[in-house]
């Protein structure tokens, strides 16, 4: 037994000893929500440290959690993919987000402000049918934010997807959404309305009139944002 190990036959302490080290489980639900690269996966967890992430995903493959895969056409290039076993962690994950989304208090959740983070969200879960058939741009400005991390770039193409840019990617503008980070988190997470934030000035659309009325549909909103609060 390792010296982390709870020296016990009960499953659920044997679980626990390999999914209740620090980022493991928010390492599974990166994985869980489709995400299968390494820089891809820091950038859904920004504050895990790349060593440290190494380090979790070597020791889900030794539990035969996850698998590299090689990506064909890409010499070199490693995808990690859930196994069987891991894909069974997909509804406790979503148990856990729910529990999370129903108990804990809403200040202490909208102190942790990540703006990558928020944005990485957004990018995976943006209802590409909803916006137009031609390429749309849509920029967020948290105007508070340091300079790094002020302006994001949403280009999404019906074709090929969504892509999330930090600097600007030279298209022309569809969109512009300014905002204090800490509304835009509030209204990802269903903890306030996108009506409501608009009205009061705290998020200002500018730009395209038919993305700015469609923006509830194509932004999709977290899909944890429609389980209501059962704290204060």
């Amino acid at each position: 037994m390792t010296s982390g190990s709870y020296q016990q036959f009960c499953p659920v302490s044997m679980a626990a000893e390999i999914l209740c080290t620090r980022w493991t489980m928010v390492l599974v639900r990166e994985l869980v929500a489709g995400t299968t690269r390494f820089n891809e996966l820091r950038r859904g967890m920004p504050r895990m440290s790349p060593a440290l992430l190494s380090k979790r995903l070597k020791e889900l493959e030794d539990n035969g959690i996850v698998k590299k895969v090689p990506v064909p056409g890409e010499p070199g290039v490693m995808e990690y993919h859930l196994t069987p076993s891991g894909k069974e962690l997909g509804p406790i994950v979503d148990a856990m987000g729910i529990w999370g989304q129903r108990w804990t208090e809403t200040q202490p959740q909208l102190e942790k402000l990540d703006a990558g983070l928020l944005m990485w969200d957004m990018r995976r879960n943006i209802r590409v049918p909803e916006l137009p058939r031609q390429r749309s741009v849509i920029q967020f400005i948290y105007p508070e934010r340091r300079p790094t991390e002020r302006n994001w770039w949403l280009v999404v193409d019906p074709k090929e997807g969504v892509d999330l840019c930090m600097v600007e990617p030279g298209f022309d503008v569809d969109l512009f959404v300014q905002a204090d980070l800490r509304t835009m988190t509030a209204v990802w997470m269903g903890l306030e309305t996108l009506a409501k934030a608009i009205k009061d000035d705290r998020i200002v659309l500018t730009g395209d009139k038919a993305l700015q009325k469609n923006m509830l549909n194509w932004l999709g909103l977290n899909q944890l944002a429609s389980v209501p609060k059962q704290v204060a």
